[in-house]
């Protein structure tokens, strides 16, 4: 067991390799960042960071591609509290086993996609959440090079874009600066619990 001067020590260098780590890291850009899995957490970790934004004072905006009109916190709490700093649009109609109509899935994700990229082009804004859009890639209601191309090279410079939903399309994965794979490991789902409010909307 250390004692308290070998502690101070270990913490001493640690703190010397660290500080050597952030002075040669001073670059900045705005971040295509991913959140995928099978896990719970994509949604809830990328509205996190919608309001860590928010609390920087920098305009946001979400774009649901699949959740439907059903009432959830983050859309009550930022429609309320927030609609100076975050534009909040849900272009979906509900999960595809909802509609049961691909044709309106097609549409609406379409719709919702030139919405994002209005968004995403808009020199005030900064940050962008295009929230289950990896649900809409994967089922093909939008073609995944489109999105691609058009973030590569059509975002502007220091906007940051996170794309959440399970199975994200490989090529979005490569293109992307931040990938976080939620591992799922219990859900009490698994164990006849329902969805309950302010843990799943």
């Amino acid at each position: 067991m250390m004692n308290d001067a070998q502690h101070a020590e270990k913490m001493q260098k640690i703190k010397a390799a660290k500080d050597r780590v952030n002075e040669e890291r001073q670059g900045e850009k705005g971040l295509i960042i991913v959140h995928t899995g099978a896990g719970k957490g994509k949604s809830s970790s990328a509205f996190g960071m919608v309001m860590r934004a928010i609390a920087h004072e920098m305009p946001c905006a979400v774009v649901q591609f699949i959740k439907g009109s059903r009432e959830t916190g983050e859309r009550r709490l930022l429609t309320t509290h927030f609609p100076h700093l975050c534009q909040f649009h849900t272009m979906g109609e509900g999960f595809t086993w909802e509609v049961q109509d691909r044709a309106r899935d097609i549409a609406a994700a379409q719709a919702g996609w030139e919405k994002a990229k209005s968004l995403i082009r808009d020199p005030a804004i900064r940050f962008v959440l295009l929230d289950e859009i990896n649900i809409a890639l994967r089922n093909d209601y939008l073609d995944p090079a489109e999105v691609c191309a058009f973030l590569r090279d059509e975002k502007p410079a220091m906007t940051h874009v996170v794309l959440t939903g399970r199975n994200a399309k490989p090529e979005l994965v490569e293109l992307a600066d931040l990938v976080t794979e939620m591992a799922l490991v219990k859900h009490p789902w698994r164990a006849g619990i329902k969805g309950q409010a302010g843990i799943e909307f």
